[in-house]
């Protein structure tokens, strides 16, 4: 196995814990917050079909929109435990799930940055 392969691994392993975990919190989610639900069912959902993209190797922009999307994901979180947020009116708590989450995504952000550069640095 080729030393950079081992990104690709991290990279997919990452998105799928945070995917899995989405998933699983979707279900708890529904019945009284159905907002909540699908937004972490939609994105549970991309986070774990971005396991492919990352194995088969698609490119740079793939691993761009990933990058994006687990940003936004991030970026939801950070903004929806401020208290009194413009998306909740209150600071949500941080729970043990949502540490995990926060720390694969925030590997699989640092994992695919450092494929990008390791791609460049090669085509270079």
């Amino acid at each position: 196995m080729k030393k950079d392969h081992i990104l690709y691994i991290a990279a997919a392993a990452a998105t799928a814990i945070s995917g899995i975990m989405h998933v699983i919190m979707s279900f708890n989610s529904f019945p009284n917050n159905l907002n909540a639900g699908i937004l972490f069912l939609v994105g549970g959902i991309a986070q774990v079909f971005w396991v492919v993209p990352m194995i088969r190797r698609w490119g740079a922009i793939w691993y761009s929109i990933g990058i994006g999307g687990t940003a936004v994901f991030i970026a939801l979180w950070v903004i929806t435990r401020i208290p009194d947020n413009p998306i909740t009116g209150r600071g949500g708590p941080v729970s043990q799930n949502a540490i995990i989450i926060e720390t694969a995504q925030i590997a699989f952000l640092a994992i695919v940055i450092a494929i990008l550069a390791c791609e460049k640095r090669k085509k270079l």
